[in-house]
């Protein structure tokens, strides 16, 4: 990779499109960017036959978990952070500065830092009706963070009718691009 090479932290949670992330990886570095992919411990579990594959893809290790004081950072630094699919939870905990999870605190880490950062929901429109999951898309927007959601990004679906083939990864790939030109 040369110099000019920039970074992409791609971070997932556990919700069925986390199935086509390799698809995903391959697009983001045919774009020219270093892809480090960190995941939700429940989807590094649901994906846990992958993992070696996608380290190999990426050339990066798959983080799910906090590194131990004193371990060195085995990624570059981020210049975009890019976190879809997003639950509901990883949405309200990052909005909400609860930082149990990895990739939810380099992502609120990411905002302190100035790291242009997009994220996409992927919710159910029951979760979508929960009066703080609007409350957290209002404040991670507040706080710059790039939410597609609504018209031009995700769109729930009722309950149990999730469509994972049709996740919008190609606007979200696009905005990281968008987000990335103006850092």
């Amino acid at each position: 990779m040369t110099s000019t090479t920039r970074t992409l932290y791609l971070f997932g949670s556990a919700a069925p499109p986390i199935f086509d992330v390799a698809k995903v990886i391959e697009t983001a570095q045919a774009d020219g960017w270093d892809v480090c992919l960190g995941l939700s411990p429940t989807a590094a579990r649901w994906i846990d036959e992958n993992l070696d594959g996608l380290a190999a893809l990426t050339g990066h290790p798959v983080r799910s978990e906090y590194k131990l004081p004193g371990e060195p950072d085995v990624w570059p630094k981020a210049d975009v952070i890019l976190f879809a699919p997003a639950t509901f939870n990883s949405i309200n905990s990052w909005a909400l500065g609860i930082t149990s999870s990895f990739i939810v605190g380099v992502a609120a880490e990411g905002i302190g830092k100035g790291i242009p950062t997009v994220t996409m929901p992927c919710v159910n429109a029951a979760y979508a009706q929960h009066r703080q999951f609007g409350r957290s898309v209002t404040e991670l927007r507040e706080q710059g963070v790039t939410v597609l959601y609504g018209e031009r990004g995700f769109v729930p679906n009722p309950p149990g009718s999730g469509k994972p083939k049709a996740y919008p990864w190609d606007a979200a790939l696009a905005s990281v691009k968008q987000v990335s030109t103006k850092a």
